[in-house]
């Protein structure tokens, strides 16, 4: 992948964003945005080493960047996102920290009571946040394609198992994620209490959703894809996600470049699965979740419960509101638990 990415010429045009951040100050680049690709669900191995040439933030915002697309979210767009606040009400995305092992938990939190004496309480809590059970954001340092981190950087000079993550590590998250939310609750809009594993969603499918929710998804915005995980646990019983699971199809890639998404998050880790059979390189068996990663520069929140604030949102037929949420400051670190928070 190139340090610097060329600017696309693609076939279909983006409609007007009326309510997308005009770039500032605090923007160190903010180019006007791409025209969105024609729609194509047929994505081959050829397209996916394409795109991370074509569709590559590498350089955008410098040689030594490792915000990726974060910087996206620059103080205009922080002042639109407070607008949105209007009643004052507060709903996490996050999951209780899960203690039991189960099949999409194979490494549970673990709480463990220190000492309880007259005037305080102390505990330990450990915890490896990767995987498909617990709610965390992951580092730009967490996945790599070719040996590659976002911007270039070698997996092999910066991350390792002596130093963990010198570059692309969620420290640089240190400062929070403040922005507009938008849900995008696809069991709604089908009219279906969840979406069945291995169900795919398209381009078609998020474009649906802006003209049913009235919303149109612009630069610097955080996305969140409900596809109804908790709600068919519940009915069903734990799955193995690795296995099975509803999410985004490949084919949505180049749409959400065009759309300048600045972070993304999900029920499990954004992609369907199984993956298209034509997509053979083993650093793309998440292809979505990985490209947005290491290509893009995009941090991901995975595992998030998004049922609370989906009924909080149809109640209000509103399904945009402000995200706030910080992970912990973890020095080198690829990733951290998390509590996105949703404010209407």
């Amino acid at each position: 992948m190139p340090r610097a990415a060329p600017v696309l010429k693609l076939a279909l045009l983006v409609p007007a964003l009326t309510t997308c951040a005009a770039p500032d100050a605090d923007s160190v680049d903010a180019p006007a945005q791409a025209e969105a690709p024609a729609i194509d669900r047929d994505v081959t191995q050829a397209d996916m080493d394409r795109w991370k040439t074509e569709l590559s933030n590498w350089g955008r915002w410098g040689p030594d960047d490792e915000k990726g697309t974060l910087n996206l979210i620059n103080s205009e767009k922080r002042r639109q996102a407070a607008a949105l606040v209007r009643d004052g009400v507060a709903i996490s995305l996050a999951r209780d920290a899960q203690t039991e092992e189960a099949v999409d938990n194979g490494r549970p939190y673990e709480h463990e009571m220190l000492a309880v004496r007259d005037a305080a309480s102390s505990d330990r809590i450990t915890i490896a946040p990767h995987g498909y059970a617990h709610t965390h954001l992951d580092a730009l340092g967490h996945h790599f394609l070719d040996g590659r981190m976002y911007n270039g950087f070698e997996r092999d000079r910066y991350v390792t198992m002596e130093e963990g993550a010198a570059r692309g590590s969620i420290h640089n998250v240190k400062d929070g994620i403040f922005t507009r939310g938008v849900l995008i609750d696809l069991p709604l809009m089908k009219g279906v209490p969840y979406l069945e594993p291995g169900t795919s969603v398209y381009v078609e499918d998020l474009e649906a959703w802006e003209e049913f929710a009235g919303i149109t998804i612009g630069p610097g915005d955080a996305l969140f894809i409900r596809t109804g995980r908790w709600v068919r646990r519940a009915q069903v019983g734990a799955w193995s996600p690795s296995d099975a699971a509803a999410g985004l199809h490949p084919s949505v890639i180049p749409w959400l470049k065009a759309r300048d998404v600045a972070v993304m998050g999900s029920e499990t880790a954004i992609d369907a699965v199984p993956i298209p059979e034509v997509i053979t390189n083993p650093d793309d068996y998440l292809p979505v979740h990985n490209f947005v990663l290491v290509a893009l520069g995009m941090v991901l929140f995975d595992n998030c419960q998004l049922d609370a604030v989906a009924a909080a949102a149809e109640e209000r037929g509103r399904w945009e509101f402000l995200l706030t949420a910080a992970p912990l400051p973890i020095v080198r670190g690829t990733g951290s638990p998390i509590n996105p928070v949703a404010i209407f």
